[in-house]
């Protein structure tokens, strides 16, 4: 029998496996927003088997995201959204390795995927918009793009183009109508002081976290997507749980949710992090 959230004896459920197959156990229109950001292509080693980003072929890689958010989109209630965060990258220049960054120790890898069929050495690859327009292709609506604005992004070396400061995070629908609480993440004009509609670049700080050895969601990047998409007490869906932020954040604000990570050790540490926030419902 599939999953119900229902059926979740407490308000949050952190589950261990494969994404893609933790997600068909649950019965379709489950939650009321997705809020997430799965592993960046070629980017990262995350020390396990079958992790998404470790693909040869890029190709393969947004294939199995749209794999992924295909049954996100079961799951998700019709009026449902799902906010997805994703960075981009440059080919490796035929590069087969990359030695460890004191900074993040999680940048060292013993592969490095080759250059993309059609791409050139140090082209940027432009996959959160191949991502995006797949996703479109295959029934989401795409609504928003949003470019999340590092103010303390981490320095590069290079002298030859502008450092990355951003990041993109893009809002898509189940359907042309669909829950959005824009009075909830009003913003200030800087100049007149008046609220407005909330604008597409956000300017929020990367926030690290001591028990972690990768890059984590800020809880300011989360927050405005959490208010905006789902009602108090609904639940929040994340299939790439990592550190467990969108759990902390939908507790914090009075949501429910459930994060399915593969990588048990870092499942283990978004439960520690989510546990002192359990009874913040009201």
């Amino acid at each position: 029998m599939k999953k119900k959230v229902s059926d979740f004896e407490n308000n949050f459920e952190i589950l261990i496996g494969d994404s893609l197959e933790s997600l068909k156990k649950f019965q379709d229109q489950q939650f009321q927003m997705c809020v997430t950001s799965p592993p960046y292509w070629g980017l990262r080693d995350y020390g396990i088997s079958g992790q998404i980003g470790a693909e040869f072929n890029l190709t393969d890689y947004v294939d199995n995201l749209v794999s992924v958010f295909r049954e996100v989109r079961r799951v998700l209630k019709n009026d449902g959204t799902l906010w997805l965060n994703i960075g981009d990258s440059y080919t490796s220049g035929g590069r087969t390795w990359r030695d460890s960054d004191k900074k993040n120790s999680a940048r060292a890898m013993t592969y490095r995927p080759p250059t993309p069929e059609g791409l050139k050495p140090k082209d940027l690859i432009g996959v959160p918009w191949r991502i995006a327009f797949a996703l479109q292709n295959d029934g989401w609506y795409l609504r928003s793009d949003i470019i999340w604005h590092k103010p303390n992004c981490q320095p590069e070396s290079v002298k030859d183009r502008p450092t990355q400061s951003h990041e993109y995070i893009f809002l898509l629908s189940k359907q042309e109508t669909y829950y959005y609480d824009f009075e909830a993440i009003k913003e200030k004009s800087i100049i007149d002081s008046v609220s407005r509609n909330k604008r597409t670049v956000w300017s929020i700080n990367t926030e690290p976290y001591k028990e972690a050895h990768f890059a984590v969601f800020p809880t300011k990047l989360v927050a405005p997507c959490v208010l905006a998409g789902s009602e108090i007490e609904s639940w929040v869906l994340d299939p790439f749980l990592g550190s467990g932020t969108v759990g902390e954040v939908c507790l914090k604000l009075n949501r429910k949710f459930v994060g399915l990570e593969l990588n048990p050790e870092y499942a283990k540490i978004a439960k520690k992090r989510i546990s002192p926030f359990v009874n913040c419902l009201i």
